[in-house]
């Protein structure tokens, strides 16, 4: 069945992260289709996790934006972490159809070039206009640095791509060649120390989502007020 799959274009990677999606969907389902006012269970836990990164991200977007785009942001922190940690199962790698995404090259290009398209999607809505939006992400501070806006605005899905996948990948590696040379100590600090990289690598990716989503949907102190304003009526 899986060569069958792989015959076709369907890779390891690839049915791994559609089962953290399935997986993913059932755990939100669970969570939230009885919501009690006194939160218990698995309720609980989502609740907190939400909480947890609506405080964080509340001190990198602003409440504004954040409780705008919380949803994407942590959908890309929670859905990261579930990949890379998929990577710690035994046999990953070894065992068809179980591989982490993110140490494959396609996985963290297709979650940047969301992340960039999100970039010019937020511009664009908070400014109100493309033209607009645009002039303040390649015209500020100043206009002569505009060659090298236009050159960082695409630089960014990249610096998104090559930190994922290289960190993933390069772990797994290391620890890979580090057990067949020690297997018995050796394999449990690698496994401790991916966890954390696994929490880390999943957490940076999303803060720089948050930062660059945050520098395209700022607006001017007046606009801000307008907004608030019309809110508020």
């Amino acid at each position: 069945m899986i060569s069958q799959l792989n015959a076709m274009g369907i890779t390891s990677p690839m049915i791994t992260s559609f089962c953290i999606t399935i997986l993913l969907g059932v755990l939100a389902f669970i969570a939230t289709r009885n919501m009690q006012m006194v939160p218990s269970g698995l309720q609980n836990v989502a609740e907190w996790a939400v909480e947890s990164l609506q405080n964080f991200f509340n001190g990198v977007m602003g409440e504004r934006l954040c409780k705008k785009y919380l949803p994407f942001i942590a959908t890309f922190f929670i859905y990261i972490l579930f990949c890379n940690y998929a990577g710690l199962l035994p046999l990953s790698g070894h065992l068809p159809g179980l591989k982490a995404p993110t140490s494959s090259f396609n996985f963290p290009m297709g979650m940047a070039l969301v992340a960039f398209l999100g970039i010019q999607v937020v511009a664009i809505r908070e400014n109100r206009s493309v033209i607009k939006a645009y002039k303040n992400m390649l015209f500020k501070p100043v206009a002569f640095l505009f060659p090298l806006m236009l050159i960082e605005m695409f630089v960014k899905p990249l610096s998104l791509t090559l930190r994922l996948y290289g960190n993933i990948f390069g772990e797994e590696s290391v620890t890979e060649q580090l057990s067949e040379l020690c297997p018995l100590i050796v394999p449990v600090v690698m496994q401790a120390l991916s966890v954390l990289m696994g929490l880390v690598q999943a957490l940076v990716f999303a803060l720089l989502c948050a930062t660059y989503w945050a520098e395209a949907g700022e607006i001017e102190e007046e606009e801000e007020a307008l907004l608030l304003k019309e809110q508020l009526s």
